[in-house]
């Protein structure tokens, strides 16, 4: 059962040094506030996880907090590079970062496996590609039934899952709705599940393609208004374009960067629960 809880409490019963985190979220619902927590409280060697990293895993990993990305595309959407990303790995700055690349479709079906207890999963995907001879968590099986020779990936089963949704319920239950993404796979994949929400509601109102998570697969619910940003919520807030095409010049330069995260990150207050 879910517990509500402020961010800073969540962030520091779940993520522990040395854990495989996946912070998911497509073009919105990225859990921005919660990885900003994480870097407040100073968490290192993290495997960090997500379909498409933008500029909060930048931040995460230009503060030293991981060690291995494990990622289908990475990029500041619209802009260009990660800076903080590409140095980790040109330069070791400000540690080195073990990468593992998969396709979209690999990584969310190595997160449904995960949640379905199985070992691996079967997609024909990845063929014409170099990921196969790069990356150890894909392999070729032959179907038993057609001989097709089909790509397997390892199952995901991250440590915790973090994601951004737009309420929970006072129960814990969490309702998200729009570009839901692999959110649900990444939680039911997880050992512990955290969700920032952008408020705690009495009840739900009728959602078209609203996703209910219910309580039961959840250990804290943090309420965290304008989580996402400088992303958008679907229904709550937009995304600030002029933020995203900052971010190139911040993060070019190791000083600037360091100075923008002690100003906008290590001085500001963690989010509360109601």
């Amino acid at each position: 059962m879910a517990e509500i809880q402020g961010l800073a409490e969540a962030i520091e019963d779940l993520v522990h040094d040395g854990d495989c985190v996946a912070m998911e979220g497509f073009t919105h619902l990225i859990p921005v506030a919660a990885g900003h927590e994480i870097i407040r409280q100073g968490r290192k060697d993290l495997t960090l996880v997500r379909l498409t990293p933008d500029i909060v895993f930048d931040q995460l990993i230009g503060m030293g907090c991981a060690k291995k990305l494990v990622f289908g595309w990475g990029g500041n959407p619209g802009v260009g590079s990660l800076h903080r990303f590409r140095d980790a790995i040109e330069n070791g700055w400000p540690v080195p970062l073990e990468i593992e690349e998969h396709s979209h479709a690999g990584l969310a079906n190595r997160y449904v496996a995960g949640a379905s207890g199985l070992p691996f999963a079967i997609l024909r995907g990845y063929f014409g590609t170099g990921l196969m001879d790069r990356t150890d968590t894909v392999k070729t099986v032959d179907c038993p039934f057609t001989g097709e020779k089909l790509a397997a990936v390892a199952a995901l089963n991250p440590d915790v899952t973090i994601i951004h949704a737009q309420q929970a319920d006072r129960t814990g239950n969490v309702l998200m709705w729009g570009i839901t993404g692999v959110n649900k796979e990444a939680a039911l994949a997880a050992t512990r599940v955290l969700v920032t929400v952008e408020e705690i509601v009495d009840h739900f109102e009728p959602r078209t393609g609203g996703v209910v998570l219910p309580t039961w697969v959840i250990d804290a619910v943090a309420e965290a208004p304008a989580g996402a940003y400088p992303s958008y919520t679907s229904g709550y807030s937009n995304r600030d374009n002029a933020a995203y095409i900052a971010w190139d010049a911040v993060s070019r330069d190791r000083d600037t960067f360091t100075q923008w995260i002690e100003e906008h990150i290590m001085q500001s207050a963690p989010a509360v629960s109601s």
